[in-house]
């Protein structure tokens, strides 16, 4: 199947105000932005795995420097959470004649272009329909989320999301298969995920 079909990688990125206050805890103001800007930069540039990268960006500055990296850009209107973002984003894939989307989080401290790739790879070896989930470390969610066509399967991020995208594959009838990934693993979403990383970030 593989080069036919062309695969927008779908970078969902909030405003670096309102990103990653579960950190407050730990990190000021400033040193949030900071880490939630590089983490999107990072997020980026492993989204060039893919056949065209859109940004789904949760504001101005998130859209002037997306797009500095070369990115295509989609801006919110506002900032309705995860779900009406991949939405949104999925909506501007099918309208371009997208057959495949790979929806990526922004808070990866890890994430690479090779390990985008690799799933990217792992998904081209199944059948359509078909969705690929790279799980996050602890709590249940689902760091990476590939869906051919892009609208297989309803959208579920949050806590405990791998279950729910797998119910919704099953009920649907589309093949689910879970990617495991060292670099897609780990978000930064509690101070305790800080120390993972530390002193990386």
């Amino acid at each position: 199947m593989g080069d036919a079909v062309k695969t927008w990688v779908v970078v969902l990125i909030k405003d670096f105000d309102s990103a990653k206050q579960r950190l407050r805890p730990a990190l000021g103001a400033k040193s949030r932005r900071v880490l939630a800007r590089n983490n999107a930069r990072l997020a980026v540039k492993a989204a060039a795995a893919g056949d065209h990268v859109l940004v789904v960006a949760g504001g101005e500055e998130v859209a002037e420097v997306a797009a500095s990296w070369g990115a295509d850009i989609l801006l919110e209107p506002r900032e309705e959470g995860q779900n009406v973002a991949a939405r949104r984003g999925i909506d501007r894939a099918l309208e371009a004649g997208a057959g495949a989307v790979l929806l990526l989080s922004s808070d990866l401290p890890l994430v690479t272009e090779a390990a985008v790739r690799a799933l990217l790879q792992s998904a081209a070896r199944h059948p359509s329909p078909v969705a690929v989930a790279a799980p996050a470390t602890g709590r249940g969610g689902t760091n990476a989320l590939y869906l051919r066509p892009p609208d297989a399967i309803g959208l579920h991020f949050g806590d405990e999301s791998l279950a729910g995208f797998r119910a919704d594959a099953e009920r649907l009838g589309v093949r689910f298969v879970v990617f495991r990934s060292d670099a897609m693993a780990l978000d930064l979403d509690e101070p305790s995920d800080l120390a993972r990383v530390s002193p990386a970030v």
